[in-house]
């Protein structure tokens, strides 16, 4: 049984060696992700809304012809979907980013 134990020893400490890796691995990847960028347009690019990788919107441009108010509906239209579809792209690269670290297991808060 000594002999049992003494064999674990040494893959408890490749373990921990393996996990650790992994956490910086995914430190390391969650900060790019933070410094990236994800831009979507709507309406033919009249709209054009850019976000980070923490999901915050950065930027939001309209055409100045679209600011009619006859078009208001269409416009706010145009807005919801290239917010949408933004954000989609953010969390798109950050679970194919964060997923390929954790192998799928989807691990809390990441």
């Amino acid at each position: 049984m000594a002999k049992y134990h003494n064999q674990q020893q040494p893959n408890m400490a490749n373990l921990m060696k393996q996990a650790q890796k992994m956490q910086q691995e995914m430190q390391k990847a969650q900060e790019e992700l933070l410094a990236k960028e994800y831009e979507a347009t709507s309406g033919g690019g009249a709209v054009r809304v850019v976000c980070g990788g923490d999901k915050r919107i950065r930027s939001l441009e309209i055409e100045e012809d679209l600011l009619n108010p006859d078009d208001r509906d269409m416009l706010t239209d145009m807005i919801i979907v290239a917010v949408n579809d933004v954000l989609e792209k953010a969390e798109a690269d950050a679970q194919t980013r964060l997923g390929s670290l954790t192998g799928g297991m989807g691990f809390p808060g990441f």
